[in-house]
């Protein structure tokens, strides 16, 4: 299949050491922007927004559980994006980017439930049910961790890549299933009150942390997957010309 419909630009970016050093140079401005979001975002969540009607103070912990959640299906999004570049075209940026996209993916994941048990026990009155929303994400959970282990389980690491990224793209089915769980089934868990098409239920006040803390979360995984990015690309391209003149710069005082 022709990759002519790809721009130039990313193309170009596409290239390991271009990619390297591109990465090297957002990467910090990514993370003070995670950093100064999160802290806005905190503040407005923990400090500024009002107290529930029904829940009190006890619901606050849902401004990191809920931009968690989200970041736990967005990933996994992108990191099946990624494994689809990667097994057709043979990219190999993709593959880089799909694999070290999964630990990053794990941990919001495992963010999530842990959050949703805190919240789940004086809302509830138990730390776990196997409600359609808790279940599906901790199968996710799973198939992230599944990525991770097929990943390291080949001594080639290219063959375990794509072995890796064909089951990253079987797991898709799931994200659906996790998404629309509260629709689609009578489940505990309380009903999406954001909407991006007609009004949301959510109070403006509340609103706006939860919205800076996605934007904070979506930045510091672009800057963690940029840092993972990098580490990965001079182990994989460690004996490339590029790489060899990285270290003699390194080297030099």
């Amino acid at each position: 299949m022709s990759g002519k419909w790809i721009p130039l630009w990313l193309h170009k970016l596409g290239s390991p050491p271009i990619f390297y050093r591109f990465a090297g140079k957002l990467r910090p401005w990514l993370l003070t922007l995670a950093l100064l979001l999160g802290a806005i975002g905190l503040y407005g969540g923990l400090v500024l927004a009002p107290a529930d009607a029904r829940q009190g103070d006890g619901y606050r912990i849902i401004f990191i559980h809920v931009p968690s959640a989200w970041m736990s299906l967005f990933i996994y999004g992108v990191m099946a994006f990624a494994a689809f570049l990667a097994l057709v075209w043979r990219v190999k940026l993709a593959e880089v980017a799909a694999m070290q996209s999964a630990p990053i993916g794990a941990a919001f994941t495992l963010i999530t439930l842990v959050t949703g048990s805190l919240w789940g026990k004086p809302m509830w009155g138990t730390w776990w049910t196997w409600d359609a929303r808790l279940t599906s994400e901790l199968v996710l959970l799973f198939i992230y961790l599944g990525v991770i282990g097929l990943y390291h389980a080949f001594e080639d690491r290219r063959q375990g890549a794509r072995a890796a990224a064909f089951l990253a793209l079987i797991g898709v089915v799931n994200v659906p299933i996790v998404h629309f769980s509260v629709n689609w089934w009578n489940t505990l868990h309380q009903g999406s009150t954001i909407r991006l098409l007609g009004p949301s239920t959510i109070a403006p006040g509340m609103l706006w942390p939860l919205l800076t803390m996605m934007a904070a979360t979506k930045c510091y995984y672009l800057a963690s997957l940029a840092a993972r990015m990098r580490t990965d690309l001079l182990d994989l391209e460690s004996g490339k010309d590029w790489v060899r003149k990285l270290a003699v710069e390194a080297a030099q005082p």
